[in-house]
């Protein structure tokens, strides 16, 4: 008998944005593959999708910072093991910052999605050595793509 994995409970949402997910299933077994690899388990994660504008709202709504930003991450659970949060991403930026690093904007989604699942998990990105551990875990996320779609 073969262990099956439950969808985590992920939701996607979109505000200001014509933009959706085409296969928001893939993305949700990509995070259960995630979720194994770093040992952790998701009580509800929600992914809004939105515009720049939109995510500038809530920087300065909730953080009071007066700029352009990719990704904000609320997590919720104090629980260990048991992520429960908000991660709000701006697709107008992700779009921008795959032009500026010269990479496709699936791959830029799958890093920011990933980054706001290792925040989540305790990586930070303050300092130069932090921000370096953190692209080698983005990274290692992304690979784990192509393994959740076999």
């Amino acid at each position: 008998m073969t262990e099956s994995h439950s969808f985590p409970s992920v939701h996607f949402f979109y505000e200001e944005t014509e933009f959706t997910l085409d296969n928001p299933a893939e993305f949700k077994q990509w995070i259960d593959v995630i979720m194994e690899h770093l040992g952790q388990e998701i009580e509800a994660i929600n992914y809004i999708f939105c515009s720049d504008e939109y995510l500038l709202q809530v920087n300065r709504t909730y953080l009071n910072h007066e700029y352009y930003t990719d990704i904000i991450s609320f997590p919720y659970s104090e629980a260990p093991n048991a992520l429960e949060g908000d991660i709000f991403i701006s697709v107008d930026r992700v779009k921008e910052n795959a032009i500026d690093h010269d990479t496709t904007f699936e791959k830029e989604l799958l890093r920011v999605m990933a980054h706001g699942l290792l925040h989540f998990v305790g990586y930070k990105d303050k300092t130069e050595e932090e921000s370096g551990i953190m692209r080698e875990k983005e990274n290692e996320m992304i690979n784990l793509f192509k393994l959740s779609e076999s």
